[in-house]
């Protein structure tokens, strides 16, 4: 069976990929900061039939990343690596002239340092592996100007910039990065907690990820909307 990290995967995003990977026969290892929420996503999962390792943590600690690693290793590899958790910098979001710099720095520690930490732990194994892929989800917030989103626009942008130069280096696996579009998420209520606007499920946007699994199309950046065009 096809071994897949999911970062960020108790709620979300994370969860409804997760559950859609399961669905399809991987197994899976499951990373979030909330354990008893993480555990019963993963206990939900397990109904398919397949292995999920629940490790909850923060993926900005080397040791917990070195785990999430390990625990894909004793599944059998890693097929798929997606680094999904993120930090906004603040909650709600502010302006730059307001942004606390320690905010930045979480910001950037999770979505860009972290994110490179456990591609760089699970290379080996990405590359043994016959379709090694890994997933950066990034965010419009990354390629255009939005007020009050600038802490968390810079790090996806570093974040895309990352995953391009990781798929020249590494051209023997596929590396992408995927804007998903609008989502009702935990992380964009906490964004803008005084959006009544409703917002897409996040498992819309999920068959966009299946197809690039499906088809397997060039390193690149994506949009979800594009990718289901015509679907």
């Amino acid at each position: 069976m096809p071994v897949a990290i999911i970062t960020g995967a108790s709620k979300g995003l994370g969860r409804a990929l997760g559950a859609a990977l399961a669905e399809r026969g991987w197994d899976l290892v499951l990373d979030a900061r909330t354990a008893d929420v993480l555990d019963d996503t993963a206990k939900e999962l397990s109904v398919y039939g397949t292995r999920v390792e629940a490790l909850p943590g923060d993926v900005t600690d080397a040791g917990h990343r070195a785990g999430l690693v390990a625990a894909a290793r004793g599944l059998g590899g890693v097929d798929l690596l997606v680094n999904n958790a993120s930090a906004l910098g603040a909650e709600p979001l502010v302006r730059l002239d307001e942004l606390p710099l320690s905010g930045l720095r979480r910001a950037l520690e999770v979505n860009v340092v972290a994110a490179l930490g456990l591609v760089q732990e699970a290379l080996p194994l990405l590359r043994a592996s016959a379709a090694g892929a890994v997933i950066a989800v990034s965010s419009d917030a990354g390629a255009e100007a939005y007020e009050t989103w600038g802490g968390y626009g810079a790090s996806k942008a570093a974040l895309d910039q990352l995953s391009a130069v990781l798929a020249e280096e590494e051209p023997g696996l596929r590396v992408w990065a995927v804007d998903p579009g609008d989502m009702g998420t935990d992380l964009y209520a906490a964004a803008v907690p005084d959006d009544d606007d409703p917002r897409p499920e996040p498992a819309r946007a999920v068959p966009a990820f299946l197809r690039l699994l499906d088809e397997r199309p060039a390193s690149g950046r994506y949009g979800a909307t594009s990718l289901l065009e015509g679907r």
